[in-house]
């Protein structure tokens, strides 16, 4: 095992490496730009799962999906607040269809169940968190996103907890820009005055959110995006992009830090859309290609997009506050793929994506889920499809 000193210069020259070929335009991408690999993907089938429970929890609120392809076991966070039982994630095994022609989805079988452990070793308490996006580290740890809850003051969070007993392990440095503007009394005999309003937003945080790794034993990388905007960064038109952010981590067994910070262009809000944001995030290469699942919802109902991006040539904008006070910044370049509305059938809440396992046919599946919002009126979806790099 190298020393703490060999380690430290190990994660420098990691860094460099990735900060000269991580270092995006809004402009948009041509059919004949080379940033860009040449990603398709096909619809193959629908499958929804039916109202249950499991160990006494409603499976509901899916809002995000990972797949462990040494076990072939699929696992899925809730959204539950810890209000119709404590927050939890499952574990789902997906049946495949062994017909090369039809490689369908045939069914979904949740087989497994873990409550979350705050710091202290108990359940999270009915109010305290919103777990949103769920990544495995490959070494028995998962890591939650939480988009936290702003209006009672409880912070976002991305953290690494047991795979097994879901114990709370350690956090991700998160930079304090994300982190609602505390209230300020300059003389208590005044009005309290509050400053230029900073931080995610209510249910607006931590949803993107993966993790790729060469090998067990080596530093991996971890990749977030806020689901919109932070409140500084918002600009007063909403029928242009909007301003996330995309976090690059480098985790290892010392101290987990951050290696870049970009911004993400989050499609604008034309009617009839009154709500837009990014739900997942899927690396598909080593060399800063993702793809991106991004959910709307309006007058029209649900829709959603899935988004190839890239951060090759994207400004790091760790040490900018505010991107209203920044323009002259180059952003993750952004290529559709595939808007979903296209498919032809009713769409729900979509806000999970993963790579899966190898289909009959030989190609590589790509799996969407649905967040049912725990309401009779929704339901949990699952899509199929089939993803070709020529």
């Amino acid at each position: 095992m190298p020393s703490p000193k060999n380690f430290w210069k190990l994660l420098i020259g990691i860094c460099l490496v990735f900060l000269a070929t991580f270092c995006i335009d809004y402009s948009p991408a041509s059919a004949s730009d080379r940033t860009f690999l040449n990603v398709s993907l096909d619809f193959i089938n629908e499958y929804k799962l039916p109202k249950q429970k499991f160990e006494n929890t409603p499976v509901g609120g899916l809002s995000c999906l990972a797949y462990d392809r040494i076990d072939d076991i699929f696992y899925a966070v809730s959204d539950d607040r810890s209000e119709f039982a404590p927050a939890r994630f499952y574990a789902l095994k997906l049946k495949f269809s062994p017909q090369k022609e039809q490689p369908n989805l045939e069914n979904v079988e949740v087989i497994g169940m873990d409550f979350l452990k705050d710091k202290t070793g108990n359940t999270y308490p009915n109010g305290e968190v919103d777990p949103e996006g769920i990544a495995l580290t490959g070494d028995r740890t998962v890591l939650i996103s939480s988009e936290g809850v702003t209006s009672n003051g409880i912070a976002p969070f991305i953290d690494e907890f047991d795979l097994v007993s879901g114990k709370w392990l350690r956090s991700l440095p998160i930079p304090p820009r994300y982190f609602r503007s505390p209230e300020k009394n300059d003389d208590a005999r005044t009005e309290p005055k509050t400053q230029e309003p900073q931080g995610v937003k209510e249910s607006l945080g931590f949803e993107a959110l993966t993790v790729i790794r060469d090998s067990i034993g080596d530093p991996y990388r971890v990749f977030a995006i806020i689901e919109n905007a932070l409140a500084q960064d918002t600009q007063p038109d909403t029928q242009q992009p909007s301003e996330s952010r995309f976090l690059h981590y480098l985790v290892g067994n010392i101290a987990p830090l951050i290696v870049a910070e970009h911004l993400y262009p989050v499609e604008a809000m034309t009617p009839p859309v009154n709500q837009i944001g990014v739900n997942k995030l899927v690396a598909i290469d080593r060399g800063g290609h993702f793809l991106t699942l991004e959910r709307s919802n309006g007058t029209a109902g649900f829709n959603a997009k899935i988004w190839q991006i890239a951060t090759g040539s994207a400004t790091d904008t760790s040490s900018i506050k505010s991107f209203r006070v920044s323009p002259n910044v180059r952003a993750i370049r952004k290529k559709l793929v595939l808007d979903l509305s296209t498919l032809g059938i009713k769409l729900d809440n979509l806000e999970g994506m993963a790579i899966g396992p190898r289909l009959a046919d030989g190609s590589q599946s790509l799996i969407l889920v649905s967040d049912d919002n725990f309401s009779e009126n929704q339901f949990t979806q699952f899509l199929l499809f089939r993803l070709s790099r020529n």
